[in-house]
């Protein structure tokens, strides 16, 4: 039998896959920043499942603590990530079920990786925006400040790159604020489009488990389950949205830094 039989695709190789192709189709090396992320959704994904008597209360409680030791070990750096197990889901999991024993196996019922990995993702962009919109906040709530101390301190204007009208600097810098107020609403508008739950959508058409897809939402902070299986697990453009928004906030920075 070969070593990859023990992996998620094993069982369809004779032989195991060489090193140096294991080390590049590896993801574990960017992907663990969703373990938070991921504990987060196995851990409402866990308390949904026994809401429709999956799981027992006891076995509710066994992963409950697995899933807090495994976040102890790697908030304090001593969790073994495993290249061979490939992703931060897989390293997990397999942590999970050495802690925890069977039940730990019983966590992915009703759900595949194609709708673990879109909720992480929706659920890590979701806080990654948050601290993105209080630090907008924070700086504009600095700029208002000093635009108020020097609403009377003259400075040249400058239009290609010439000295054309004077200005107040409090004015020049209220400009840089409606910028950032932009950035601010796009960054929000991208989190409401965003904050739809995959949970429950599985491969790509849903599962024959009843699950309380509105329950797990809930649980999670969503608005809604998302409401078609497909487009659930199979579209990434909240995160190119994100990424759009994010480009034209560092846009905007680059510029006061240039003007600066």
């Amino acid at each position: 039998m070969s070593k990859d039989d023990t992996r998620m695709w094993g069982g369809r190789f004779n032989q195991p896959t060489d090193e140096f192709v294991q080390a590049f189709t590896a993801s574990v090396g960017f992907d663990r920043r969703l373990a938070h992320a991921d504990i987060e959704g196995s851990r409402a994904h866990a308390m949904m499942l026994k809401h429709i008597c999956v799981l027992s209360s006891d076995e509710l409680t066994a992963i409950k603590y697995g899933l807090q030791q495994i976040r102890e070990e790697i908030d304090a750096g001593k969790f073994a990530w495993s290249v061979a197990l490939e992703d931060v889901h897989m390293n997990i999991e397999a942590r999970l079920t050495e802690l925890i024993g069977d039940a730990g196996k019983k966590l992915h019922t009703g759900r595949s990786r194609n709708d673990q990995v879109a909720t992480d993702i929706r659920l890590y962009l979701r806080e990654q925006i948050g601290a993105c919109m209080h630090a907008i906040r924070s700086f504009q709530n600095g700029l208002l400040d000093l635009a108020e101390r020097e609403a009377r301190t003259i400075m040249p204007g400058f239009t290609h790159l010439q000295v054309a009208q004077p200005v107040s600097f409090g004015h020049h810098m209220l400009a840089w604020f409606e910028m950032l107020d932009r950035d601010h609403g796009r960054l929000a508008d991208c989190a409401t489009r965003m904050n739809q739950m995959p949970l429950g959508s599985a491969a790509l058409a849903g599962t024959s488990f009843e699950l309380d897809r509105e329950y797990t939402a809930e649980l999670l902070g969503f608005d809604m389950p998302c409401r078609n299986s497909i487009d659930a697990v199979s579209d990434r453009d909240f995160a190119i949205e994100f990424c759009a928004a994010a480009s034209i906030c560092m846009m905007h920075l680059s510029r006061m830094a240039e003007e600066l």
